[in-house]
């Protein structure tokens, strides 16, 4: 065996290699910003604060999502991310506190919408890592549709008479999100994905838009009833 077939053997298995690390700091990362920012959204709600607002909220995100990934390839990144999750955190913990005070069963409502998110989220996952189908094709489809969809919502929050039209919205978040785990998997089981920040990133900004959507659908489910 000469040099050069030996090289090109080791290269595949580098790549690997380097897939699975991503992979693995990816769910290490997430597990940790999803433990903190449960713990600031449990903070938010004991200390009942008020949320802050769509205003202050669309700013804070958009601008720690900003630096995150300005900083994606230093240790200032990981700081921006955990700002960026218990920012978010903070501004769950009254809608929560919302459901809870509004609903006979909002703690049940609450817990439904974690379920179904933890469920969908475990089975897309695992189908895409088990299959390792490449979903490297929906990327274009999903960033036009949540354009479509974040536009949508914020003209049923400034818009009057359009609130009907929530539940659409979040119907198709839900969709969306479904979606994008699947591209996300792929595209860290395929390369295309090779910054755990990012992709960190990317997976809770997903599951954190999947579990506030099946929360608002089960509450309207809950009022027409």
């Amino acid at each position: 065996m000469n040099t050069s077939q030996t090289i090109s053997q080791r290269r595949p298995a580098q790549g690997l290699l380097a897939t699975h690390k991503v992979l693995r700091n990816t769910y290490a990362l997430l597990s940790m910003t999803l433990m903190f920012s449960a713990a600031c959204a449990y903070a938010s709600m004991m200390l009942e604060l008020p949320h802050p607002g769509l205003i202050v909220t669309l700013v804070g995100y958009f601008g720690l999502f900003f630096l995150v990934n300005r900083f994606r390839n230093s240790a200032w990144g990981l700081v921006c991310l955990f700002a960026l999750t218990g920012f978010m955190g903070m501004t769950l913990g009254p809608i929560l506190n919302a459901y809870i005070g509004h609903y006979a069963n909002g703690t049940q409502l609450v817990l439904m919408s974690l379920a179904g998110t933890g469920i969908t989220f475990v089975g897309l996952s695992a189908y895409a890592l088990i299959s390792r189908k490449d979903f490297g094709f929906m990327g274009g489809m999903l960033s036009a549709g949540i354009l479509v969809a974040f536009i949508a919502s914020l003209a049923v929050a400034f818009i009057p008479g359009l609130e009907g039209g929530a539940v659409a919205i979040a119907a198709m978040f839900v969709l969306l999100m479904a979606g994008l785990i699947l591209f996300e998997t792929s595209q860290i089981i395929h390369g295309g994905e090779t910054n755990y920040i990012l992709a960190t990133l990317s997976l809770y900004v997903t599951i954190y838009n999947l579990f506030t959507s099946l929360l608002q659908i089960f509450g309207v489910l809950e009022r027409d009833d």
